[in-house]
C-alpha cells in the first residue's frame, strides 16, 4: 500500500520542509489541491463530497497553483511522488496547461502524478469567463489533447471545442508515454471517464466498503472500455489518519494508495508526520 498526504492547507513557508520531511519518512507521495477563486459565499453550488453540499473551508482560505508549488517541492526531494488531487482542467486552455504540467514532469524527473477533474464550482467558472455546463466535454477532449502534445512528434487535434495543429511541443515529459492521468468524481459519469480515458481514479472519503464497490465498478467499466489489461491505480482519502488493519482492509478492497492528512489542529504538521510513520507507514511493506 502506498501512502500520499495532502498538503492543501499547509502554510506555503512550509510547503519545502514537509515535502522533505514526508519523503525522509518514507510517504509515497505529496499531493496539492486546486482552486483558482472561491465566492465571498457558499451555496450557489452543491459540493459533492459532503451531505449538506458545504465545502469543508473558507473562501479565505490561502490559494497556490498547484503545479507551481509542485514544482518548488520538487526542486527539496528527489524520490518522493508529486500529484495535484485534483486539477480543474476546464477552467483552463489545455495547451496552456500541457505546458505547466510538463514542466514539473521534466524537472522532477518523472515524479508528476495529473489528477484532473471536471470541476463543482460554478461561480468559479463564471469568474474565469469559462463555460460550465460544457465542462464535461471540455475535460474529455482537453486529456485528449494533453496526450496528443505529450506523445505525438507533429500534435494536432481537431474537435469540437478546440482545434489546432500540426505543431511542435517539446520537450515531451520524461516519463513515457506520458505522466499518469488520473481522475476524480463519484459519479457514474466521472467513473465511465476514468475507465476511458485514465491510468487512474482518486476518490474522496471512502471507507474501505464503499471503495471496494468503487473499485468493482470501475474493473467493470474497465473491461466495457477494452482497457481491462492496462495500468490502473486506484487512490483514496482517508481522512486524518488510519490504523494498519483499516488500511490492509483497503488493500484488500484492491485501494493501491491511500491519501492522509495525519495531524490536529494541537500539534504542527511535522510531528502528525512524524507520528503517523511511526505508528503506520514504517510498518508497511516497502512500496514503490
Amino acid at each position: 500500500m502506498k501512502v500520499g498526504i495532502n498538503v492543501f492547507r499547509v502554510p506555503a513557508q512550509s510547503l519545502a520542509e514537509v515535502a522533505r520531511r514526508a519523503e525522509e519518512l518514507g510517504y509515497e507521495s505529496v499531493w496539492i489541491s486546486d482552486h483558482l477563486v472561491l465566492p465571498l459565499q457558499f451555496g450557489g453550488s452543491h459540493y459533492p463530497y459532503t451531505d449538506d453540499g458545504m465545502p469543508p473551508m473558507r473562501p479565505d482560505i490561502p490559494l497556490l497553483d498547484p503545479l507551481s508549488a509542485l514544482a518548488y517541492m520538487a526542486a527539496v526531494t528527489s524520490r518522493v511522488r508529486l500529484g495535484t488531487s485534483v486539477y480543474i482542467l476546464p477552467l483552463r486552455n489545455p495547451i496552456v496547461t500541457a505546458r505547466a504540467a510538463v514542466t514539473v514532469d521534466v524537472l522532477s524527473r518523472g515524479r508528476l502524478i495529473f489528477g484532473v477533474g471536471i470541476g463543482w464550482l460554478a461561480e468559479e467558472f463564471a469568474t474565469a469567463g469559462e463555460g460550465f455546463r460544457n465542462r464535461a466535454r471540455r475535460t474529455e477532449e482537453g486529456v485528449e489533447i494533453l496526450k496528443a502534445l505529450w506523445t505525438q512528434p507533429e500534435p494536432e487535434f481537431h474537435g469540437r471545442f478546440y482545434d489546432f495543429g500540426p505543431i511542435k511541443f517539446e520537450p515531451k515529459p520524461a516519463q513515457r508515454p506520458h505522466p499518469p492521468i488520473h481522475f476524480g468524481g463519484e459519479t457514474e459519469a466521472a467513473l465511465r471517464r476514468a475507465a476511458a480515458l485514465g491510468d487512474g481514479w482518486y476518490g474522496m472519503g471512502h471507507a474501505p466498503e464503499s471503495a471496494a464497490a468503487k473499485v468493482q465498478k470501475l474493473r467493470a467499466l474497465r473491461e466495457e472500455a477494452g482497457r481491462g489489461n492496462g495500468p490502473f491505480e486506484v487512490t483514496v482519502g482517508a481522512g486524518r489518519s488510519v490504523d494498519l488493519e483499516t488500511i490492509q482492509r483497503y488493500a484488500v478492497a484492491g485501494v493501491d494508495r491511500i491519501m492522509v492528512s495525519p495531524w490536529t489542529s494541537s500539534q504542527s504538521v511535522i510531528e502528525g508526520l512524524e507520528q503517523f510513520a511511526r505508528e503506520v507507514v514504517l510498518k508497511l511493506p516497502a512500496s514503490g
